[in-house]
């Protein structure tokens, strides 16, 4: 069996920003399930891994959920031939709401 292909993770200048807008005790944590979510596979849909439906305000083609209560999102998009998954925004969903930057997003 041959060994999975790793993706490198890169991120747009905005998600510092983003990052800002969230507590600072999570950072490490997302930045930890990233690098473990999205390095090897991050095209393979799963519970918390998810192709969007329809493209939001960053143009991002991937969701993924994680952190306590999945409240953390994650939007990117992957190049395949590159070997490349650019985080576009990250975000915290506050029930019906998603925040990214400290600003609301439109769903």
């Amino acid at each position: 069996m041959s060994p999975k292909r790793r993706f490198r993770l890169i991120y747009a200048p905005e998600v510092k920003q983003h990052l800002k807008a969230i507590e600072r005790k999570y950072h490490a944590l997302i930045r930890a399930e990233i690098e473990a979510r999205l390095q090897l596979e991050p095209d393979l849909e799963t519970r918390n891994r998810k192709p969007l439906v329809r493209r939001i305000a960053f143009e991002a083609e991937w969701e993924l959920r994680l952190g306590p209560n999945n409240r953390f999102r994650v939007f990117y998009t992957i190049d395949r031939d590159q070997g490349d998954v650019c985080i576009l925004a990250i975000g915290v969903k506050e029930r019906n709401r998603l925040f990214v930057g400290g600003e609301e997003v439109e769903l």
